[in-house]
């Protein structure tokens, strides 16, 4: 799709590629979790033990961040609606592939494999979501709903594996995805026109970037998850690490000195790009500490069932929905900095507040969840439009798989740090059924430590983040850095 197709006036006129690319955005969110729930079962029936079910879960992970940046520059070349369209189709025949499955170590391969279709996905629907409308306003909401979508899909996963569970066997958790994967490629198929060449670029791929890019992510985010599962100073956490900062050094010479490099480093000198990678790598430690221990609290200390624990964080997805009118009024009337500023002050006192109320009701944690929501979705969402706005035209793709990968780093350290203060301040291994009085209050602690922490440190990510962002009003970043520029 180029700059002459972007002919919607209103999110109805593109309900059509709206809902398809909104379903394949969900598909591939809600597969994070779904699975999460079935691995007792899983475990019994194929005979695994901790380490593989561990495996299951992080092979999706590691593939599908890993590859976030190499299917952007892909896409970016040969077309987005045609990388989307492959990702669905791999994505929906290797979910069928799960009747075939006999062990563990197969159904690993096969999470593997549906990470980098998933990968082909997140970055493509992103990005064409963006370039659907010219009007800001209708960008912001369209991408406020992909993110309503896509948080959604996080959330529900284990109370929509929970549900089906109870029914079925535990294979259907990954053959439902077929038939949706099936219609979204339907929809983008007829609602979304293809890439005109104008609007792709025609630099070689940089296979050797690509490769390296692959390989830093994905032992960064293996380094956060062998800190907490085999201790941060073991042989295996830090032979991880040396290799991500190896990786990573190689990647930056490699990209410095290729004619087409796959990532353009120089793009981080805008501000805008710099700094909504920044804040977005805060949003999603924020969600990700949050979301980890409040699982445990409904379910464990509170004793909900996953049903009500479920529904328990409807209040995080109806706020992203009605805070709509707060962000684009920030926006209109302070611009990206302010509003994306505002947004990290509002997330940061959410989390402080979350701390307070994990020892009242749930009538006092849903307040923080409303809090913290608004400011997640006001930083989320004006560091998402801007970061795509400030890419070149024919570089949208990489600009949504730059936010999605800061996204999935933040993911990982969010969990990293909210799994290894609870062993920390709690315990490393939490007991089945009801929990004790004291291991209760224990809890309650580590969580006000955990919350505290995150308080502090998303808020400085955040901020930060957001102390870089332009005054624009408009999505035309690109436009006002280089106003910005010439004044100075």
């Amino acid at each position: 799709m180029n700059a002459t197709a972007r002919t919607c006036t209103s999110l109805r006129a593109a309900w059509i590629p709206l809902a398809a690319l909104c379903l394949a955005f969900f598909v591939e969110m809600v597969d994070n979790t779904l699975l999460s729930i079935a691995l007792p079962t899983i475990g019994r029936e194929l005979g695994g033990d901790t380490t593989s079910l561990q495996w299951v879960s992080g092979a999706y992970s590691l593939t599908f961040g890993g590859l976030l940046l190499t299917a952007g520059s892909i896409a970016d070349r040969f077309g987005r609606r045609r990388v989307l369209q492959i990702g669905l189709a791999l994505f929906g025949l290797m979910s069928v592939a799960v009747v075939f499955v006999t062990s563990t170590g197969e159904l690993i391969a096969l999470r593997a494999a549906l990470g980098i279709a998933a990968a082909a996905m997140a970055p493509i629907t992103n990005s064409l979501v963006f370039r659907l409308f010219d009007d800001e306003k209708l960008r912001m909401r369209a991408i406020t709903l992909m993110m309503v979508v896509g948080m959604s899909g996080f959330v529900l996963g284990p109370l929509l594996g929970g549900t089906m569970l109870t029914h079925l066997p535990w294979q259907w958790l990954l053959l439902v995805n077929a038939p949706i994967a099936l219609i979204a490629a339907l929809g983008v198929h007829f609602g979304v026109p293809a890439d005109a060449a104008d609007g792709l670029t025609r630099d070689r791929l940089d296979l050797p970037g690509a490769a390296l890019s692959i390989l830093t992510i994905g032992l960064a985010c293996y380094f956060l998850t062998s800190g907490v599962e085999n201790g941060w100073a073991s042989p295996v956490t830090l032979a991880v690490a040396a290799g991500a900062v190896v990786s990573l050094i190689l990647f930056v010479v490699r990209e410095r000195r290729a004619a087409s490099p796959m990532l353009d480093l120089s793009l981080f000198r805008r501000g805008t790009v710099r700094g909504a990678a920044i804040a977005q790598i805060g949003t999603s430690v924020a969600m990700a500490g949050v979301m980890f221990p409040l699982i445990l609290h409904f379910q464990y200390a509170w004793g909900w069932s996953p049903l009500l624990a479920g529904l328990a964080n409807l209040p995080m997805i109806v706020t992203m929905i009605l805070a709509t009118p707060v962000t684009e009024g920030m926006v209109r009337r302070f611009g990206h900095r302010i509003a994306c500023l505002v947004g990290a002050v509002l997330l940061a006192a959410g989390l402080g507040l979350m701390a307070w109320a994990v020892e009242q009701t749930y009538i006092a944690i849903a307040i923080a969840m409303v809090v913290m929501t608004v400011g997640l979705r006001t930083v989320m969402t004006i560091c998402a439009v801007a970061l795509v706005g400030a890419m070149p035209e024919n570089r949208t793709s990489m600009g949504a798989a730059m936010n999605d990968s800061a996204q999935e780093v933040g993911t990982s350290i969010g969990t990293a740090v909210a799994g290894s203060l609870i062993a920390v301040l709690v315990t490393t291994v939490l007991p089945d059924g009801a929990w004790s009085s004291g291991l209760v209050a224990s809890f309650f602690h580590g969580e006000q430590v955990l919350f505290i922490v995150l308080a502090i440190a998303v808020g400085v990510i955040a901020g930060i983040g957001a102390l870089t962002l332009t005054d624009a009003r408009t999505t035309d970043e690109r436009a006002v850095e280089e106003e910005e520029a010439a004044n100075v």
